[in-house]
């Protein structure tokens, strides 16, 4: 239970500083995806079923607030969550680059689905305008905030398995 309010309140923080502080923190109208670092974060930490549920809630609450249709973006945050799921296995808490790489691919493939569904596919076919002036600046600021937000993730995410290792002895 203790897992879920936090992850709630990781959830809910990062949507309020995505969609207020940094949005007047944007260069050129380019502000960094904090979601997408708390959902491949969770999904690589604590695996696909639990990356898969957060990205959904994620997803869900950026269509009820910015979305034109319920289930677009909760449906490319629940498939980003559970692939960043699959590299459980060979994710270590010291080592940085993987979380890093695993962050910058799950930014730049939500760009690109972004891309195709609401823009392609209405017509608009200036795909190297979009990658210069939008996929890449995005990708960028995102990896800088990374450096920042995922070491926050990791110390909670740490902090919450060793309470929840606590309370399991208890019952041993």
């Amino acid at each position: 239970m203790r897992r879920k309010i936090a992850v709630f309140f990781i959830i809910v923080v990062c949507f309020l500083l995505q969609s207020t502080l940094f949005q007047t923190l944007s260069f050129a109208s380019i502000s960094p995806n904090l979601l997408i670092v708390v959902v491949s974060s969770f999904g690589f930490m604590r695996g696909r079923k639990e990356g898969m549920w957060i990205g959904f809630f994620s997803g869900l609450l950026l269509d009820i607030f910015f979305g034109s249709v319920i289930g677009f973006y909760a449906l490319i945050y629940m498939y980003i969550g559970y692939i960043n799921g699959f590299f459980r296995k060979i994710f270590f808490p010291d080592d940085v680059k993987l979380p890093l790489i695993l962050i910058s691919v799950s930014d730049l493939g939500y760009s690109l689905l972004v891309y195709l569904f609401l823009f392609f596919l209405r017509g608009k076919f200036s795909f190297g305008y979009y990658l210069l002036h939008i996929i890449i600046p995005e990708l960028v600021y995102t990896i800088v905030v990374t450096v920042v937000l995922y070491i926050v993730i990791l110390k909670i995410n740490q902090k919450l398995e060793a309470f929840e290792k606590r309370s399991a002895s208890k019952f041993v």
